[in-house]
């Protein structure tokens, strides 16, 4: 298994497990109107705010796209993923308004990776939905 790529962001701890993967390169936790909430390190700060808003206007035009087959207003995505002679790029929702969207190499085996994310999305949900921690007053004086 490969050095985990060091990560940046507040949400940046759900990537670890992601870069760790074979023919991973890059991953990104964005919200859904396109704004960094982590990234890999392997992205600089520029190339994390692009592929946060691509991110955002991909899962969009997907939605989009899929209206317009099946006439359905609202349809919930499980993933979308662009194939490119350069890799993959998939994104995946993240909870109420979030994404994960990661880039591997042509050889990275998909099914590792689909999996992975979903670990990782039940991670970050679970996380995201924990209650607040109350200070503990019977401690005190």
């Amino acid at each position: 298994m490969s050095t985990p790529t060091p990560t940046t962001g507040d949400l940046a701890w759900v990537l670890t497990p992601l870069l760790e993967l074979p023919g991973v390169q890059h991953a990104v936790v964005a919200t859904g109107d396109g704004l960094v909430e982590g990234a890999s390190s392997s992205l600089d700060r520029a190339s994390g705010e692009r592929v946060a808003a691509m991110t955002a206007t991909l899962h969009a035009a997907a939605r989009a796209f899929t209206t317009a087959f099946t006439d359905v207003e609202s349809p919930q995505l499980a993933q979308t993923v662009v194939e490119s002679d350069q890799g993959f790029a998939i994104v995946v929702p993240a909870g109420k308004n979030t994404t994960l969207a990661l880039f591997a190499e042509p050889g990275a085996k998909l099914g590792d990776i689909a999996y992975q994310m979903q670990v990782q999305v039940n991670a970050l949900t679970r996380a995201m939905n924990a209650p607040a921690r109350r200070p503990d007053t019977a401690a005190r004086p």
